[in-house]
This record gives structure tokens, C-alpha cells and sequence, in this order.
């Protein structure tokens, strides 16, 4: 009788502490876990009590996402390179359906939004962007920046390469905490090779938009991947 009423007053210790470590564990990580932003003005420093918690805190993005997308690019240096407001227009729509039609096919996505500019102005900050997501209901926003190189000429014998270049840069912020999760950025080139009787042709601007757009959708195929990568993982 002794034995048993010691087994059960030793089983009823050891349960009391798993659950007590239980507990804590739980409340630790509770504490760890981020769910709205530390960034409390634009122009304020980040303290270090809130420095430490988002250095060793975590967070998590819903299931289902709504994205709100929007351009920062440097307008007047890219619109360099195309003959006319039209060009340049249908050019960027051009980048603005690769990276939808992306974002469309991945499964988490549940809709796409579009930041328009009236709302943000022409050089917005980080809060500003985060402000109109919120306004919009987003729960990440996806923030790409495009900017296009010169096009270099190498003359051969019986031909010529032309080489575009681009560079487009790409972050996902988290509208909920200010967090930016995922960065990345992508420079390629792209080369068209014309034959000597076609030199006077690629003088023309269509065909230095033509490569020129080239250039940039494959830096834009990149950032896709790198987005799917880190939506899927």
C-alpha cells in the first residue's frame, strides 16, 4: 500500500512538471512571436529593447495572401530609351503582366492589387507603401524596382552583337509587422546578333526597345523564382 500511495505521489510530481515546462515553453515562444510592427515612426530610431525582439522574435504570413504590387523606378532615366510615351507605356505593362501572371498561378496568392500612384505620390517611403496596403487590405506588398543599362555595340566583319542590360531589384514587405522577409535582385543581358546589311534597321528605336524589353523580362523570370521560392517554402 506504502509502495503504491509513493508511485502515485511520483507520477503526479513528474506530470506537474512536464506540464510546467509545457507551459513555459508555450509562453516563451508566445513572447517571441511578432504580430504587429516595432517601427513606430517613420523618422524614429529603432530602440533596443525592440532591436533585440526582432532579432530573435518570429513570425509567420497567412495562408492566403492578398499582394498589393507597386514600381519604384527612376522615371525619367528609363524613359531614355524610348522614343515615344507610348513605348515606354506599353512596355511597362509588359513587366506589370510577367510578374501578375505569376503571382496568379501560385496557389497562396488570393488576390493581386495594384498600389496606384495617386495614393503614394512620386518617391514614397517605406511607410507610406505600407499605409496604402493597409488601406487596401493587403497583407504583404511586393515593392520591384526596374532600371535599364545602355545597349553596347560589338562590330565583326559581317555582322554586329548588340547587348542590352537591366537590373531589377525586388522585396516583400509584411504589412502587418513592417517586416521585409524576402529581398532580391537580378542583372542580365541580353544579346541580338544583326547581320551587317540590317545595321542601318537596329538604329531604330523599335529595335532597341525590343531588346531592351528582352533584358528585362529575364531578370523579371528570375525574380519570379525567387518569389515562388520563398511563397512555397
Amino acid at each position: 500500500m506504502k509502495k503504491l500511495i509513493l508511485l502515485i505521489i511520483t507520477s503526479a510530481v513528474l506530470v506537474s512538471c512536464s506540464v510546467n515546462r509545457e507551459n513555459a515553453y508555450t509562453t516563451e515562444y508566445a513572447d517571441n512571436e511578432i504580430t504587429e510592427s516595432l517601427f513606430k515612426d517613420e523618422s524614429a530610431k529603432i530602440t533596443e529593447d525592440n532591436i533585440k525582439r526582432l532579432l530573435d522574435g518570429h513570425y509567420s504570413l497567412p495562408k492566403e495572401l492578398r499582394v498589393a504590387i507597386i514600381s519604384i523606378e527612376n522615371t525619367k532615366a528609363n524613359r531614355y530609351y524610348y522614343y515615344n510615351q507610348n513605348d515606354y507605356l506599353t512596355s511597362r505593362q509588359k513587366y506589370i503582366d510577367c510578374l501578375k501572371e505569376n503571382l496568379d498561378n501560385n496557389t497562396r496568392i488570393k488576390a493581386t492589387l495594384w498600389i496606384p500612384n495617386m495614393m503614394t505620390g512620386a518617391n514614397p517611403s517605406f511607410s507610406t507603401i505600407r499605409e496604402a496596403a493597409v488601406r487596401m487590405q493587403a497583407d504583404i506588398v511586393l515593392v520591384y524596382s526596374i532600371s535599364e543599362g545602355n545597349i553596347y555595340t560589338k562590330h565583326k566583319v559581317f555582322s554586329s552583337n548588340h547587348k542590352a542590360f537591366a537590373t531589377t531589384q525586388a522585396m516583400i514587405m509584411d504589412v502587418r509587422t513592417g517586416l521585409i522577409p524576402h529581398t532580391d535582385i537580378s542583372t542580365k543581358e541580353f544579346l541580338g546578333v544583326k547581320e551587317e546589311k540590317d545595321k542601318k534597321a537596329f538604329n531604330n528605336d523599335e529595335k532597341r526597345k525590343l531588346l531592351q524589353e528582352e533584358a528585362v523580362l529575364l531578370t523579371l523570370k528570375d525574380i519570379n523564382e525567387s518569389i515562388n521560392k520563398f511563397l512555397n517554402q
